[in-house]
């Protein structure tokens, strides 16, 4: 199943894994991250109340006697439905009856990864979604053995979010409209590609550039960090707090990439938009606008930039349609 981000592929995961529970039969949702599974398990939970559904969140951060109760339970049948990441595939987990997979974020796995999922003694049905596009042409060689379902249209209309290229020595004016939007409540994600700063790469790093903007352009406006080499715990309370309003601006790298969903954000800033693919780029934007209020994109890019990159990210700013975004990068780099 492809959708771009938003457009119901999880809601079309949980209807599915219900027909598997509904015929006597265990369901399992993988996601490649933490974050993303504790958010669709929130989520379900939520859709799930007042059914006599039995779920699970099992994460590889979880203390050793709580994982052992999950596999006890799977293994008897008294969970229904289990949402966790590769926790899922360790040689200790044994299902009773496993009749469905749903693999989120598919491509983020191995293709050994998501077969361990189905190698029980019954072979479950499988169900991979992704939201990252690939152009149609190649979908039909890389899914050649699954039937392809496309969600080409999301549930509140077209996505309102524009996208703007911005020479990086002018980002005042940006932070500007950027503070005049926190002063209404709106919420933004300032993207870095690095943790930290690096020797190699003249690069600005997430990490500085926090301790740098809470001191000078976003004084008095309350931000946080969000990077890939917090504990789970300080990854989950900065979405919470981010989540809640706490804070207005969240500093992070692409750990967003994959899920993190808050509908109240309207803006993204992201720093060397050259360093990084069009998927990747439209995966990020993707955070967005999620609400269908719209919200706007803005690619800080590096004067020093050479016409090839402004060109291919110009291309990405003209659009917001994933699978447009997929032709666009097979046309400039091929099949790959």
């Amino acid at each position: 199943l492809q959708g771009d981000d938003g457009s119901g592929k999880t809601v079309v995961g949980l209807a599915s894994m219900l027909l598997a529970v509904g015929a006597g039969h265990q369901a399992a949702m993988m996601a490649p991250t933490e974050i993303l599974a504790k958010q669709h398990a929130m989520k379900m939970e939520k859709y799930l109340e007042g059914l006599d559904v039995t779920t699970a969140l099992l994460l590889g951060s979880m203390k050793q006697a709580e994982k052992k109760d999950i596999q006890r339970r799977l293994a008897s049948g008294e969970i229904d439905l289990v949402v966790g990441t590769h926790a899922l595939i360790q040689e200790s987990i044994a299902f009773r009856q496993l009749g469905l997979a749903v693999i989120d974020e598919q491509h983020r796995f191995g293709v050994q990864q998501r077969a361990t999922l189905g190698s029980g003694d019954i072979l479950p049905h499988f169900l991979v979604m992704t939201a990252t596009p690939i152009p149609r042409s190649l979908a039909q060689t890389v899914y050649g053995d699954l039937d392809l379902s496309i969600i080409d249209e999301l549930p509140f209309g077209d996505r309102k979010v524009s996208t703007e290229l911005v020479p990086s020595g002018e980002a005042e004016p940006v932070y500007e409209s950027v503070r005049s939007e926190m002063r209404e409540g709106r919420q933004a994600f300032i993207l870095y590609p690095l943790v930290e700063e690096s020797e190699s790469m003249e690069l600005k790093a997430a990490t500085e550039e926090f301790e740098r903007l809470s001191a000078e352009e976003f004084s008095g406006f309350p931000l946080g960090l969000l990077h890939g080499r917090m504990s789970f715990e300080e990854k989950m309370r900065a979405v919470s707090m981010f989540r809640s309003g706490e804070i207005l601006g969240l500093v992070t790298t692409t750990v967003i990439e994959v899920g993190v969903d808050i509908p109240n954000a309207s803006i993204l800033l992201k720093n060397h938009p050259e360093r990084f693919g069009l998927a990747q780029l439209h995966q990020l934007r993707g955070r967005i606008g999620r609400s269908g209020s719209g919200g706007t994109c803005y690619l800080f890019v590096d004067e020093e930039a050479a016409g090839k990159a402004r060109e291919r990210l110009e291309l990405f700013a003209s659009t917001v349609d994933g699978f447009r975004v997929a032709e666009i990068d097979m046309e400039i780099r091929g099949p790959g």
